[in-house]
């Protein structure tokens, strides 16, 4: 059985989440945090990525996307796969760093757009990696 298709349209709202392969670390240093950021703004400059919130873990990643021009896979294939390109090029190693497709979710904004939003931004304090989500660097919460 084939994958499921996505529904893709202009103007649609998407929880998505990545994971590690076989859930181990997606982000090692510092510069790592920053240089996936960094495929969040040329996202936006190339593909018209709207990026309301986020939340960088060590394992995986939220994110709570619209997509004017309904091109979701687009911008989800600059994300990744920039950002593997990169992750395997500075530790010397091939293969896949995250575990089989993106989630997407399309969500109604105006319904569970405030909701997600929480649910993303308190990933940290859930996971005990900070006292307060305002205080975690890798969140849109502390920006």
């Amino acid at each position: 059985m084939g994958r499921p298709l996505r529904i893709e349209y202009p103007g649609a709202f998407y929880h998505v989440t990545a994971r590690g392969n076989e859930r181990r670390s997606i982000f090692e240093s510092d510069k790592d945090y920053t240089r996936f950021t960094g495929y969040f703004e040329s996202a936006t400059e190339k593909y018209g990525a709207r990026i309301h919130c986020f939340c960088l873990m060590s394992n995986h990643y939220h994110l709570l996307l619209e997509t004017p021009r309904g091109n979701l896979h687009m911008i989800l294939h600059h994300i990744n796969t920039g950002y593997t390109n990169y992750f395997n090029a500075r530790r010397r190693r091939v293969g896949h760093l995250f575990q089989g497709r993106y989630h997407a979710i399309l969500v109604d904004k105006d319904s569970y757009g405030l909701e997600l939003s929480r649910y993303i931004h308190l990933n940290p304090w859930r996971a005990r990696l900070a006292s307060d989500p305002f205080g975690y660097p890798w969140s849109s919460c502390s920006t």
